[in-house]
């Protein structure tokens, strides 16, 4: 898929929590490139001047017809605190969209699970839109710290059943995601799943048990986004992998899991 280099327009900031940032942009220049759920951008630095590294955001939400993208951006460090001083109108430089994404389900009848974590829950957003256009409709699975950590529920909602988990049991079931009743309840034929690598480990040992497909994306760490750095590699079954590159999204089957 061929990669864009794109000089974006802010179009808004909200700020989520305290540790969280939706930030949308536009393309001023033209229509935005094809997009898949599970890829993600290269954003660079600007306001910080001891930053040279491009960050990895996963494509939160796309609105072709606003010719809009979205970005989850979670405050962790200067490179992302640098991004939530964007404002409205500022310029926002990216290369999009890299690595390859999940799978969509095959029939509309297809029962699906997103599975996301903290941050990890942003692209599947993106997957469950473009699930919805399809005429499907997935399940999703989000869980957080608490309360105040669970981000635009209602958007979830509005495309797939939503349930929670939130480790201090503030909001939803008590617990983490691999402990949700739901996933003794009901039979999923294929599971998508983003977040921390243990949750992500989990999630793929219980689909292994029960026979179910499953992809999980990984956030190794990208510099560069190309497969040229060779930071991300990933020792998979088939040998060492760019995750940027071969991924983000893999059948845990191909991992040495």
């Amino acid at each position: 898929m061929r990669k864009y280099f794109l000089d974006l327009r802010v179009t808004s900031v909200e700020q989520l929590s305290e540790r969280y940032l939706l930030l949308t942009a536009t393309n001023p220049s033209g229509p935005l490139p094809e997009m898949h759920p599970g890829q993600f951008a290269q954003l660079r630095i600007d306001e910080s001047k001891e930053t040279f590294l491009r960050r990895p955001i996963s494509l939160h939400c796309v609105d072709y017809q606003r010719n809009e993208v979205g970005f989850l951006i979670q405050k962790v460090g200067k490179g992302t605190a640098s991004l939530w001083e964007k404002r409205p109108g500022s310029t926002l430089n990216a290369i999009l969209p890299l690595g390859k994404g999940f799978t969509m389900p095959k029939s509309l009848e297809q029962k699906v699970l997103l599975v996301g974590g903290g941050v990890g829950i942003a692209p599947l957003l993106f997957m469950g839109t473009e699930m919805q256009k399809m005429g499907a409709k997935p399940t999703f699975l989000l869980g957080a710290r608490s309360k105040s950590d669970l981000l635009r529920l209602d958007a979830y909602r509005a495309c797939g059943d939503v349930y929670v988990t939130t480790e201090d049991g503030s909001e939803g079931e008590k617990g983490f995601v691999t402990q949700h009743s739901i996933l003794q309840r009901e039979k999923f034929e294929n599971i998508a799943v983003c977040g921390p690598k243990p949750m992500m480990l989990a999630m793929a040992s219980y689909a292994k048990q029960a026979g179910i497909p499953c992809e999980v994306s990984l956030e190794n760490m990208m510099a560069c986004g190309l497969g040229a750095c060779l930071c991300c590699v990933e020792d998979t079954k088939d040998g060492n992998v760019c995750v940027c590159k071969e991924g983000p999204v893999f059948n845990v089957e191909k991992l040495k899991w």
